[in-house]
């Protein structure tokens, strides 16, 4: 992996295969000041988010090549967040306006730690109104890696856009690489989320989880590796489970462990799994046997750690995604 340690992205030496996103893209206004309410709070800071896009965003600024299917307002917001993907080095030749519903926001309350939560305005929002025939199929055949979340699986259709989306990579031999990104205010309840959130979970060739998404699954031990083990199945070929500051565990068929996380100030937790997806998805685009290669898989997942790092130290996902440079840097500090 030499490439890692030159001061260019990873995936940018060799021309990168291209990873499409699927999902969703809204707007978080994140309080100015944290620990305090969204009642208490006196101002926000207007801030592009949503997983799926913001993994898109993390691949293209570390050099990969990036796509994003979804469905947005036709509104400011809506135009506003398909410029910030063009500007991000995103196709979005996959990204629709509906002329009905309004682009998607959210209201993120920060604790004091940097952690958050969601009110989430959506009634419907236009990404939830995706449909099967809206689909652009010929940009997931060109791409060799096809990534998602769970929130499209919510409601009719972009459920069912979701799932031919799917359908489609895996005819078209794509990777599929799933991040569950639990946000249980969006679910009717805790026990539709789990089972949303499983009902493709066996498509994915591989998946990225938090400890705490661990346990919700689960409904156990995050730290027990049986609990951990139990999301296992045949044929997924890696299983990532991120433990916030602590670093990460892997598992794949042949071999496990743990890597450790870097010590940043952390300011706001939003999109530091979607950096680190993105940077574990440009690697992985451009050399899959990493899911192999024990040595190899650590080194890309010490650059994914310190690209999540990173991506805490300010406010917003976006904004915040790291530069490989600024990542190789923090490797070489060291870790916690």
């Amino acid at each position: 992996m030499a490439p890692l340690g030159d001061g260019v992205a990873p995936a940018a030496a060799a021309a990168p295969g291209l990873v499409v996103s699927f999902g969703e893209m809204l707007i978080d206004f994140v309080p100015d000041v944290a620990g305090v309410s969204l009642a208490e709070s006196g101002g926000f800071v207007k801030a592009p988010g949503g997983a799926p896009a913001n993994v898109a965003c993390a691949i293209s600024k570390l050099g990969g090549s990036s796509a994003f299917i979804g469905k947005f307002g036709h509104d400011e917001f809506g135009h506003m967040l398909v410029d910030i993907l063009k500007q991000n080095g995103v196709n979005a030749e996959g990204c629709l306006f509906d002329q009905q519903a309004r682009t998607a926001l959210a209201f993120v309350t920060l604790k004091s730690n940097g952690e958050r939560k969601f009110m989430f305005y959506r009634n419907p929002s236009a990404d939830m109104l995706l449909t099967e025939a809206e689909l652009n199929l010929d940009l997931i055949r060109r791409a060799s890696i096809f990534h998602y979340g769970s929130i499209s699986l919510i409601t009719e259709p972009c459920r069912s856009a979701h799932v031919a989306a799917m359908r489609a990579a895996k005819a078209g031999g794509l990777l599929c690489s799933y991040d569950p990104n639990v946000r249980l205010p969006l679910w009717p309840s805790a026990q539709a989320a789990r089972d949303g959130i499983m009902s493709i979970w066996k498509e994915a060739d591989f998946i990225k989880v938090s400890d705490e998404e661990v346990a919700f699954l689960t409904q156990g031990d995050a730290n027990d590796e049986k609990n951990v083990l139990s999301l296992w199945f045949e044929g997924l070929k890696l299983l990532i489970v991120t433990d916030g500051e602590k670093g990460c565990r892997y598992f794949t068929k042949d071999f496990k462990g743990s890597l450790p996380g870097y010590a940043v100030k952390t300011v706001d937790t939003t999109g530091a799994g979607d950096a680190f997806v993105g940077s574990l998805l440009v690697n992985v685009a451009k050399d899959d046997s990493i899911f192999y290669n024990e040595e190899k898989l650590r080194e890309v997942l010490q650059f994914s750690n310190a690209c999540g790092a990173i991506c805490t130290t300010q406010k917003g996902a976006i904004p915040a995604l790291p530069t490989t440079a600024a990542a190789l840097e923090l490797v070489s500090k060291g870790t916690n």
